[in-house]
């Protein structure tokens, strides 16, 4: 069985980065695509940004060219850098991994930027 865990996230001015990892541990999987999504109080679970195990990426209109997704296949891990944050972008990231048997996701990490 795969589990997600994410790490990196905290409270940050306007303006300033973070950078999100989410690790999968376990045994016997492949992991296809990993995605990173977040939740603001309220609405509903939003994509940011996607990325293939081949390395093809795509992001949300509000966070391209401020968000880059990466990942570590060595690793099972992605990770999220987050530059130029405005409270725009608090919310709940989560993490998801698409793997043979479905979709894994992770328990979230909070992400306050204050303005």
């Amino acid at each position: 069985q795969v589990q997600l865990a994410e790490s990196g996230g905290g409270l940050v001015q306007a303006g300033g980065s973070l950078r999100l990892s989410c690790a999968a541990s376990g045994s016997g999987f492949r992991i296809n695509a990993m995605g990173w999504y977040r939740q603001a109080p309220g609405k509903q679970r939003d994509l940011v940004a996607i990325i293939s195990r081949g390395g093809i990426t795509n992001y949300a209109s509000t966070v391209k060219g401020r968000f880059t997704i990466s990942r570590d296949n060595a690793k099972n891990t992605v990770y999220l850098q987050m530059n130029s944050l405005t409270p725009e972008d608090t919310a709940v990231y989560y993490c998801n991994a698409e793997v043979l048997t479905g979709v894994v996701w992770g328990q979230g990490t909070q992400v306050t930027v204050s303005s």
